[in-house]
Order: C-alpha cells, then sequence, then structure tokens
C-alpha cells in the first residue's frame, strides 16, 4: 500500500480472493446466452466480444510476464539488473482487478448507453479518431496528471503504492490504489466514449485501443529493452511518439524525470526528460546474456507445474506448489503447454540468483516425472541431460547440479554415465548425495536408538544407513529386498546394527519412494517421517510429523529469490540444489556423482559456513 493510503485505496472486492471473478459471471451468462438463443437480428456481436476481450487480456498480460522474467533469467538486455523480492510479487499479485474493472465497465457502458451496442466490426474514420484522440486529450492530460501525483500530498497517499516497485514487471504498469485507476481509467474512456458518442466506434478501434494500453504499458515496465536502435534513426520523431522501457525505467528510478504516459512529446516540451535517457537506451541494448557459475538442472513434475515456475503464474510460483481445484478449468492451456515442451526439445532457463559473486542459473528440461519412469523415454531424456552438461561446459560453467529424477540409478548411474562419456569435462557434475544424507542425518533427534528405513534404496539411503549403523544406531527394514541391498553397503563391524523387522512400532522411519498408505496407517501416534528422497510422501496421517525433503533455508544475501521450489516454502533450496552452489564457493575440483560421495560431515559445515541454516519446526527443533 501507500505510505498513507487515502480514501478508496482498497479494491471493493479486496477480500473475496478467487470469488472476485463471480462478479462478472451475471454479465457474461446473459453475454453468452443472448448470442446462442436470441433472433439473429438481436443478437449483439460487440457484447458476446467483452468476456473473449477480458480473456485476451489475461492471456496477453501472462506473455509479458512470462518473456520478462526468462530476460530476467538469462540477463540480456536488462535495464535495472537488481533483486525481486516475495514482497513485490505478493503486492502485485492482484494485477487481475483491473481487468475486472474494465469488464464491469464495458458491460454496463454497452447495455445502457446509446449506440455503444451492436457496433461494426470495423470504421476507419474511428480507428484514425482513436488515434488523434490519444495522442491529442489523453497524453496531455496523463502527463499533468502524472506530475500531480507526484506532489507529496498525493504521492504520499496513493501513487507512491505504484512506485513501490523500483525494479519493475510488466504488472507493476497496473498495480495502482483503486481510486487512482479510477482515474487513468477516465482518461482512456475520452477516447472510446468520444467514439461512441460520435457514432464512429467499432469493435475493432475499442478491441485495438484496450489493447495497444496493454502492451504499451506492459512494454514501459519490461526491465529489458528491445526496441532497435534502426527504428528510430528509420523514423527519428519516433522518439516523440514512443516511449522504450529504459525510457520509463528511469521515471522509477528516479522519479522526477520521464512523466509521460507512452508519448515522450510532453516531456521534450515542458523539460522534464532525464538527460541520461539516450544513454541508458543504449547500455541496455549492448548488454550481453549473464553466463552462469552454477547450474541446478531440474525438470517438470506434474502436469500442472509450468504454472508453478517462475516464467509460469506468479501467484503460484511464489507459493509451495500444492493442487488446486481450479487448475482443471485450464486443462486445454496445460494440453497446449505440454506439447510445446515436446515440440521445443530443449533445455530452458527459468531462474537466475546471485550469491558471494557467484551467478546461478536454473534450467529445466522439459520433461515431466512420469515420462522418467518409462523406458521408451530414456534415451530423449539423458540426451537432453548430456546436451546441457555440454552446453554448460561451454560455457565455462564451474559447476552443474542434477536435480529430481535427471540423477536417478537405472537412468543414467546417478550421473555418472556423462562423466564417463565425457572425461574431459572441465565442469563438475555434482549430484547432492552426501548434502542430501547429511541434512536427513541431522534432522534425526538427539539420542535416538532406532529407526527404521523404508523406500527405495538409493545411493543416499545407503549412505545414511552406512552412516547409522557406525554411530550403532539400529537400522531395521520392512522388506527382504530393501535388507539386502542395504546389507551389502555395510562393513562386517556394523552389520549387526542392521535388521528385518515385522514391526511398525519405530517412531523415526526414514522413508523414500515407494511408502504406502496402509503402512503409514500402521505406525504410532506421533511418528516422525523424515523423507531421504527428492519427492515428498503424500500425508496420511493427522496425528504424525513429516519433515521437509532435504533443504536447508537460504542465507539473506542470496539475491533474487521470489519463488518457490517446487514444493519447498519460500526461502528454501533442496540439499540438491544447495550442493551445486557449495562445491564451487569451496572451489572442490572433484565430481561427485555416479557411486562416488563427498564427505557428509565436511559438505555439511561447509554449507553452514556459507550461510545456510537447518529448517526449524515451530517449536524450535530442528529438522
Amino acid at each position: 500500500m501507500a505510505s498513507n493510503p487515502g480514501i478508496l485505496s482498497d479494491w471493493p472486492w479486496k477480500h473475496v480472493g478467487s470469488f472476485k471473478y463471480l462478479i462478472l459471471a451475471p454479465w457474461a451468462v446473459h453475454s453468452i446466452y443472448s448470442f446462442l438463443f436470441k433472433e439473429e437480428s438481436k443478437r449483439d456481436l460487440s457484447n458476446f466480444f467483452i468476456l473473449p476481450l477480458l480473456l485476451w487480456r489475461m492471456l496477453h498480460n501472462q506473455i509479458w510476464i512470462s518473456i520478462s522474467r526468462y530476460q530476467n533469467a538469462k540477463g540480456n538486455n536488462l535495464v535495472v539488473d537488481r533483486s525481486l523480492q516475495f514482497e513485490q510479487v505478493d503486492r502485485e499479485q492482484s494485477w487481475d482487478d483491473q481487468i475486472i474493472l474494465s469488464g464491469i465497465i464495458l458491460y454496463l457502458v454497452n447495455t445502457t448507453m446509446p449506440g455503444a451496442s451492436h457496433l461494426p466490426i470495423w470504421r476507419t474514420d474511428g480507428v484514425i479518431l482513436a488515434i488523434l484522440l490519444h495522442a491529442g486529450p489523453v497524453e496531455f492530460l496523463y502527463y499533468w496528471l502524472h506530475r500531480a501525483l507526484h506532489h507529496h500530498y498525493l504521492y504520499s497517499r496513493y501513487h507512491s503504492h505504484h512506485h513501490s516497485s523500483i525494479i519493475t514487471e510488466p504488472i507493476t504498469s497496473v498495480i495502482h490504489p483503486f481510486s487512482e485507476l479510477i482515474i487513468y481509467y477516465m482518461l482512456f474512456s475520452i477516447t472510446i466514449m468520444t467514439l461512441i458518442l460520435t457514432g464512429t466506434a467499432s469493435s475493432a478501434s475499442i478491441v485495438g485501443y484496450v489493447t495497444y494500453v496493454d502492451f504499451m504499458n506492459n512494454m514501459g515496465h519490461c526491465n529489458f529493452e528491445f526496441i532497435p536502435k534502426w527504428l528510430f534513426s528509420l523514423f527519428p520523431p519516433l522518439k516523440f511518439l514512443m516511449y522504450t522501457p529504459s525510457f520509463h525505467s528511469l521515471h522509477h528510478t528516479q522519479f522526477r524525470t520521464n512523466y509521460c504516459l507512452f508519448m515522450p512529446l510532453y516531456d521534450y516540451i515542458y523539460g522534464t526528460m532525464d538527460k541520461s535517457s539516450d544513454t541508458l537506451y543504449e547500455i541496455s541494448l549492448k548488454k550481453k546474456e549473464k553466463v552462469p557459475h552454477v547450474v541446478h538442472l531440474t525438470h517438470l513434475t506434474t502436469l500442472d507445474s509450468i504454472y508453478h515456475l517462475r516464467l509460469g503464474l506468479s501467484s503460484l510460483a511464489s507459493s509451495p506448489h500444492t493442487s488446486k481445484w481450479y487448475m482443471w478449468l485450464m486443462w486445454p492451456l496445460t494440453l497446449l503447454s505440454m506439447m510445446l515442451t515436446w515440440i521445443y526439445g530443449h533445455t530452458f532457463v527459468v531462474e537466475r540468483n546471485q550469491f558471494n559473486m557467484l551467478t546461478l542459473q536454473t534450467w529445466v528440461i522439459p520433461k515431466y516425472s512420469v515420462q522418467y519412469f518409462l523406458r521408451s523415454h530414456e534415451n530423449s531424456i539423458n540426451d537432453l541431460i548430456e546436451q546441457a552438461i555440454l552446453e554448460a561446459e561451454n560455457k565455462c560453467v564451474k559447476v552443474l547440479s542434477l536435480g529430481l529424477l535427471n540423477q536417478g540409478e537405472e537412468l543414467n548411474g546417478y550421473g555418472g554415465v556423462y562423466v564417463k562419456r565425457n572425461p574431459q569435462l572441465k565442469i563438475k557434475v555434482v549430484d547432492g548425495s552426501s548434502l542430501a544424507s547429511a541434512i536427513v542425518l541431522n534432522s534425526i533427534p538427539k539420542g535416538t536408538t532406532q529407526v527404521l528405513l523404508r523406500g527405495k534404496i538409493t545411493k543416499v539411503a545407503c549412505a545414511i544407513a552406512v552412516d547409522l549403523c557406525k554411530q550403532g544406531i539400529q537400522v531395521a527394514t520392512l522388506q527382504q529386498d530393501e535388507y539386502m541391498k542395504l546389507s551389502q553397503s555395510m562393513e562386517m563391524s556394523s552389520e549387526n546394527s542392521l535388521i528385518l523387522s515385522k514391526s511398525y512400532s519405530q517412531k523415526i522411519w526414514l522413508v523414500g519412494d515407494g511408502l504406502t498408505e496402509e503402512e503409514q496407517l500402521k505406525v504410532p501416534k506421533g511418528t516422525l517421517f523424515i523423507p531421504y528422497s527428492q519427492f515428498p510422501p503424500k500425508k496420511f496421517r493427522k496425528d504424525c510429523l513429516y519433515h521437509s525433503t532435504p533443504a536447508m533455508l537460504i542465507p539473506t544475501s542470496l539475491e533474487n529469490v521470489h519463488s518457490c521450489e517446487n514444493w519447498l516454502p519460500r526461502r528454501v533450496m533442496s540439499a540438491w540444489r544447495i550442493a551445486g552452489i557449495v562445491h564451487a564457493l569451496e572451489g572442490w575440483n572433484e565430481h561427485e556423482c555416479g557411486y562416488t560421495m563427498s564427505n557428509m560431515e565436511k559438505v555439511w559445515q561447509a554449507s553452514l559456513q556459507h550461510g545456510f541454516q537447518p529448517l526449524m519446526f515451530s517449536n524450535g527443533s530442528k529438522y
């Protein structure tokens, strides 16, 4: 909010959450019903187009958000290269409020104002008039309104809310108090209402004008420069008629310059153009893509996980991944995105962070978890992973960490296959197994004498079991095959601490993939489940405790973190991701993949020294 919120700052539907969309339901239902069932002569195509226009605005804005965040992840052509925070993401989650408001206004005008219904598809005179009206009164009045909003009285009560975002994203453009946005809509209505009153309005002119405003708003706040220099050389007067992202960015960093809406003409006329506008424009165009020191390689999980990526829906990406009931409504878009990822078939960048002089990036393999369990996809997945490693090698990346299912035993021998195929690699491949094991070991309560290990026996599971047995802590298993695999990893002196049990009485369970609902229901009340796998178990017991998958709280100095890693809480990273960062910080010159592991205690202590901290329960105990 503004530093000293004025009247009508809050939106009327602030407290109803996602139910705010129901405000438009009566109009939308009536519009569709009328178009489908009324006589052809009474059907109003312009009224029917309002709902598709609103949906188009949502999609248009989301496209800009995704492109802007992709550019931020790559780092090229950025205007302001600073860190985004969760506070800004939370503040800007209500960017769709203005679309709902525009829907209310359009439906009301269409149904109550003479000449606003049954519009033709196209009128040339209306399009020309719209251009002149915007360039004239709308731009002129906005310029002076904007300057007034920077007076300390109005700024502290209203406009400071918008300027809370120094590093802008496309949706920053529409983050305003309710009353301020009403004034903006009154300005934009000069164009639309004049077209209606003069009888020159058409569906094309209204849709085109709304799209133009959205496009320019998003462009001005996208924080990356892409307008080619030759465009201004070809038509020099264009610099008075169209601003650039760098031009408006200066308004958010300097505050007292570059007040224009979309056309810098009035800044030139009234002497408020920032003198560094041209310089910043040229510098931004020349900025190269950031070369990372560390790459974390992950993949898509569920079909709707693409929305939870940083490039997806910001409201979902900024919260731990959970299933939402309304996601099934988006299944056509989900199916389309799945097909596009398969067709694209190449690793893509989703996030960039900065930590202690290291540039970190997260790359995503365009494959879903279910595909990792299909033998028909093994070769294509391995090819994608190997291509990503070689691409990182060519970019002189220091460390690549393998996340989620990218480092399975059956798939690629915990990543060792790629090192064997490419012995000349300078990049270090890290599977994070030592840190994951250390986190689990340090999550076990002090004084524990017996644990039960249940789940798929992996490299991490073996390392945990071996360490516990050396400490004299009894490790029980329920299944013969799990017992046999673990016993093969044991030294003779530790074998007595490994037992095959038929009892479910143990209160500490170390669990991996394969834990069943039936097994959870048999455990005693208060049992503690500590996952050692990358995927959390499904929770069937409310009277038991479930730890996070191996992860740690990140230091405050790790920048540009404003999305959650899968199901983990905010500012928490998985062990597999942290391991790559620590490996690079320490300058360790060996791979940690295949069947080799780094010293667990060394990796654990190094992680703590670099500011990563164990997670805490609400009661203060570590986990």
